[in-house]
């Protein structure tokens, strides 16, 4: 399991990046984060939501309602090109403490 603390301070990448990948809601996100750690990160939905709703007032994403057949409408959510900005500055941000971390424990650097 991924420390609380360490899971809150990559939320914001998480979510963008989630987000590049192509529109989603709310359920879907939370779904595709526990999958791509293989169960490592839990997210819940009081965790996700007011983070979805600081990257909408920051203009890095926006939803909107949709109907499908048979179905309760869903809010999607949509990177802006504002938002894939932000996610290749929090990248180069990850990449750079990745890089001091590896470092420190001895990783050599992959080519």
């Amino acid at each position: 399991m991924i420390s609380k603390n360490l899971t809150a301070a990559s939320t914001r990448p998480i979510i963008l990046g989630v987000l590049k990948q192509g529109n989603s809601y709310g359920y879907l996100i939370i779904k595709r984060i526990k999958e791509m750690s293989q169960g490592k990160m839990h997210w819940s939905d009081g965790m996700l939501y007011p983070v979805l709703h600081r990257l909408e007032k920051e203009e890095l994403i926006r939803s909107e309602w949709v109907m499908a057949d048979n179905a309760r409408p869903r809010k999607y959510y949509h990177i802006t090109e504002k938002g894939k900005q932000a996610l290749m500055t929090e990248r180069d941000q990850w990449l750079q403490v990745n890089s001091v971390l590896n470092e420190i424990w001895g990783i050599e650097p992959t080519s």
